[in-house]
């Protein structure tokens, strides 16, 4: 295969993923609400997003001075027509810049405000989104989730306040823990199950597609969350601990010096070493309480060299338990962390 033909093939591939998912303002609404003392006199970007259809600049715009917003900025992707679902088709987009001057009748109109053009496609690597980037105190938006990992560290690196949609599996990638672990980010207020809409060309995958009474293409996602480093009550909460440790209720990993907990709401309130909690974990983590030690990822040694072949069931680095009779069982990904107050 040529250098040509084999970047063409990857440019189409990067172009097959479908990463088109409209945000609802309702889910919008329910997690600004408790971030709202973070936008005065501040500049939000929303660099995933044309306003003329974009929930996210619906959100802002409307509620400009009630935020006491400084500008409101929005970058779109390939997109030059007014459309929900833009097939991505023009080389150029466009942008807006809302100073809180609103339209004709009381109402943000980004038509009235002033809809701008790219010299480049809006991607949020391009030199002008950067730029744009760069002016930003604030970013927010539903990113690509295809791109989330080149996406969040564009954020880290130029030192953005963000608040993002993602999938709550990102917090696993090797790209992305080593922030989660060096307090860097942090899952926002909710987390769970979330409906988008998407494209009429998107296939059907599985249960969670459907199509509403207007025809409209839906599909929901049982493990999104907002990644954010906005500091919130709720990250703050203690969470409530009642249980006492047992040898035999939480036995220890065969490849790693840790117990299992699995659920975070049977974490023991009295054990002061390393325990391995599930991803879910993150949700209802306080870093005044806990510490993140690391992942089953990273910590968990190869059990080639504990165990004999045959005796355990490969699958990348996972924390494993002993069955007590030679065998072992692999485990999920796991966090491992340390209770500061036990």
């Amino acid at each position: 295969m040529t250098k040509k033909v084999k970047n063409q093939s990857l440019g189409k591939a990067r172009e097959a993923k479908q990463d088109e998912f409209y945000t609802q303002l309702s889910d919008i609404e329910n997690e600004l609400k408790h971030y709202r003392n973070h936008f005065k006199s501040k500049v939000v970007y929303c660099n995933c997003d044309d306003p003329r259809v974009s929930n996210f600049f619906h959100y802002f715009s409307y509620n400009f001075e009630k935020l006491g917003l400084k500008k409101l900025i929005t970058t779109s992707y390939k997109s030059q027509e007014r459309d929900l679902f833009s097939r991505n088709d023009s080389e150029h987009a466009v942008y807006l810049e809302y100073k809180g001057t609103r339209g004709k009748g009381n109402v943000p109109d980004p038509e009235t405000i002033g809809i701008k053009h790219l010299r480049g496609d809006g991607d949020f690597r391009s030199v002008e989104s950067v730029a744009l980037l760069k002016k930003a105190d604030i970013v927010v938006t539903n990113p690509p989730f295809s791109l989330f990992r080149e996406y969040l560290a564009q954020l880290i690196t130029n030192d953005r306040k963000f608040l993002i949609v993602g999938n709550q599996n990102a917090v696993s990638y090797n790209e992305v823990f080593p922030f989660v672990k060096d307090g860097k980010i942090w899952l926002g207020h909710n987390s769970g199950d979330m409906a988008f809409k998407v494209p009429a060309y998107y296939p059907p995958r599985d249960t969670r597609y459907w199509v509403d009474a207007d025809g409209q293409k839906w599909r929901s996602m049982g493990n999104t969350c907002w990644f954010t480093n906005l500091d919130i009550a709720k990250r703050h909460e203690e969470l409530i601990l009642y249980k006492e440790y047992s040898p035999d209720e939480y036995p220890t990993y065969a490849n790693y010096n840790a117990i299992e907990v699995g659920n975070a709401s049977n974490i023991p309130r009295n054990f002061k070493g390393a325990m391995g909690v599930s991803v879910t974990f993150l949700s209802k983590f306080n870093p005044d309480q806990f510490e993140i030690v690391g992942s089953s990822k990273t910590l968990a040694k190869p059990m080639s060299a504990l165990a004999k072949k045959g005796t355990y069931s490969q699958g990348g680095p996972r924390f494993y338990l002993s069955n007590g009779d030679g065998t072992y069982q692999r485990l999920y990904d796991r966090i491992v962390i340390k209770n500061k107050q036990a």
